[in-house]
């Protein structure tokens, strides 16, 4: 249960930083202004990786036990979220940022003792002498890679996640939980980031996010494999981390040749190339997801295959890219006419504007939240007496809101009232359920499983965001790291853990009907609400006579 509990941390710490920034980010001057090399035409701030990078720390301090390595992954991070947050409001040259990055490794390879000695091809371990500086040089290009492939709407979170989460599987395979739990935390800041940074994007993550990425993945690529599970192919972190190690070797690779700077940002990254060769947004991304994918999957079906095998199929894929790439630009090769939309685009446009990510997943949170309170009451066998007390005191709160028609369900104590009714009555049905079929426990989960996919929905296609957070982001916040700080590490005991993940949903759908600005499904919650805080407090009552 921690798995979840780390991810939900993060996502939620992260959704909730996030808005906050983007407030503060014209007076801090972290905001990305357009320019010829970039692809956005109006300015947008660049402050989603300080939620990243503080959402994952605050799961990883709570949920993962500190070791020596992990506290210089720490010290790393806030070095580079301080190195990176500065060049996102300064503008910092590329050799200043090359200090903080070198501060940042050198912390966990000569002190946290993570660092490369069994490489490819090669029986004997290399000496330290060796392997540290190689890995030094190793993690810090891998930062610049994830840096520079920050490109497009999406593209270097997405292809994090898709590392991120094979290196998750194979660490859990091999027992290593500290580094799953680190994965998925990471992944957790990056998804409450995505909520704002899918095209077309309302925030970017700036250098704190893609340096802080960058590094997550060289260290945990090197733990994996040299610490955790050492029976791995030492290549397989190639095809892990994928194509962005490829793109920035190419791209330092052109510059050199055509005598450019090399640290001097250009236009020539693969994402820039799939552009200019008439690819629009979605399917550059696609295109990249797809390669990224296969490299992954590769991955996880060949991990202990030779050496040999995984370099040549990463090679042959990347060569294959690449040879594809200047035959297109060679030959004048256009995927899509000039100023035309793929057909691509406008399928994910007619799907955001279909009714399925509309009225239908608004509709069912409308109706079923409002009804789960009124059924689960009444399924609820036995109420204790001070639950009751409780339950009578919302309903009288509620009534009277109502005869004084003081219900519109934004006022802050009918909030109170619902908040507290949706977690009394979490926990109630999770202790006290009339249990009158053997799949009653499967069918309420698949009911919170459809309900969350509903709210991802409407958060994230259909509510018009305003970048602020609402009351409902910071309670949840507080539930998540206070029931950390409760369970203290307590992965067993995964019935309270069931109940804060079906608590958190219930209250987002709440919240939802809340502010989507409609009266009379608002009076349908809180009625539903009064209803179910009654029976509960009459069942606490007459049962205890």
């Amino acid at each position: 249960m921690n798995f979840l509990f780390v991810l939900l941390t993060a996502l939620l710490v992260s959704m909730a930083i996030i808005p906050i920034m983007i407030r503060l980010a014209p007076v801090l001057g972290m905001v990305d202004q357009p320019d010829p090399r970039k692809v956005h035409a109006v300015p947008i701030p660049r402050v989603g990786g300080i939620g990243i990078v503080l959402g994952s720390l605050i799961a990883i301090l709570l949920w993962v036990q500190i070791s020596s390595a992990i506290a210089f992954f720490l010290f790393g991070s806030v070095v580079l979220l301080i190195f990176g947050t500065w060049d996102d409001c300064r503008e910092l040259g590329h050799y200043v940022k090359f200090i903080g990055q070198f501060i940042a490794v050198i912390g966990l390879v000569y002190f946290g003792d993570v660092w490369v000695s069994l490489v490819p091809f090669m029986d004997d371990p290399l000496p330290a002498y060796i392997g540290k500086p190689f890995t030094v040089v190793a993690i810090i290009g891998m930062i610049n890679a994830i840096n520079h492939s920050d490109g497009l709407d999406g593209l270097a979170a997405g292809e994090s996640m898709l590392s991120l989460a094979c290196i998750a599987y194979l660490a859990y395979v091999a027992d290593g939980f500290a580094v799953t739990l680190i994965a998925l935390a990471v992944m957790g800041g990056v998804f409450g980031f995505l909520r704002f940074n899918t095209h077309p994007a309302r925030v970017f993550m700036g250098d704190s996010g893609s340096q802080f990425l960058g590094f997550s993945l060289g260290t945990l690529a090197v733990i994996l494999t040299q610490q955790t599970h050492t029976g791995l192919s030492m290549a397989l972190p190639a095809l892990i981390l994928g194509l962005p190690i490829v793109d920035i070797l190419a791209v330092f690779a052109q510059r050199a040749y055509q005598g450019l700077n090399w640290f001097k940002a250009t236009r020539n990254h693969i994402h820039h190339r799939l552009l200019d060769l008439g690819f629009d947004h979605y399917q550059s991304v696609v295109v990249i997801y797809a390669i990224q994918t296969f490299f992954v999957l590769s991955a996880l079906a060949l991990k202990y295959e030779a050496d040999a095998i995984l370099l040549s199929l990463y090679l042959g894929v990347c060569t294959l890219v690449f040879v594809l790439l200047v035959l297109g630009e060679h030959t004048g090769w256009r995927v899509n006419r000039q100023g035309s939309e793929s057909r691509l685009s406008r399928f994910i446009l007619s799907l955001k504007r279909h009714p399925l990510f509309s009225t239908v997943p608004t509709l069912f949170i409308r109706i079923t939240v409002p009804a789960y309170f009124i059924i689960g009451s009444l399924w609820v066998s036995n109420v204790p007496r001070d639950f009751g007390l409780t339950g009578v005191a919302i309903a009288v709160v509620l009534l009277v809101a109502m005869l004084f028609d003081r219900i519109q369900s934004n006022a802050y104590l009918v909030r109170i009232a619902i908040y507290a009714t949706a977690a009394f009555l979490v926990y109630l049905t999770h202790q006290y359920s009339l249990q009158l079929s053997e799949y009653f426990p499967e069918l309420r989960w698949a009911y919170f499983a459809a309900l969350a996919l509903a709210i991802i929905i409407v958060v994230r296609y259909v509510h018009d965001v305003e970048f602020r957070s609402t009351p409902m982001d910071y309670l949840v916040v507080f539930l998540v790291i206070a029931s950390g700080l409760f369970m203290d590490g307590a992965s067993e005991d995964s019935a309270f853990g069931e109940m804060v993940i079906k608590g958190v949903i219930l209250f987002y759908g709440c919240e939802i009907i809340i502010n989507r600005g409609n009266r009379f499904w608002g009076r349908v919650l809180n009625i539903s609400v009064m209803v179910a805080s009654g029976i509960l407090g009459a069942k606490g009552l007459l049962l205890h006579l």
